[in-house]
């Protein structure tokens, strides 16, 4: 999602979005670790937009 979209969602929408994407990022790792995973940049960006959601819901 794009910022732009993420900024014009409520605070209980993102944080369900945050769980969402740390259930999907430990997944990744999981496969990561047992050599299954087969999209490693996916693991990049679910960090980036964890880390947008951070950002956003501090700035409010």
């Amino acid at each position: 999602m794009k910022t732009v979209e993420l900024r014009k969602l409520s605070d209980a929408e993102l944080k369900e979005r945050m769980d969402e994407l740390a259930a999907e990022h430990m997944k990744l790792r999981f496969q990561r670790a047992t050599m299954q995973l087969t999209n490693s940049a996916r693991i990049g960006s679910v960090r980036k937009e964890v880390a947008r959601i951070q950002t956003i819901l501090a700035q409010r």
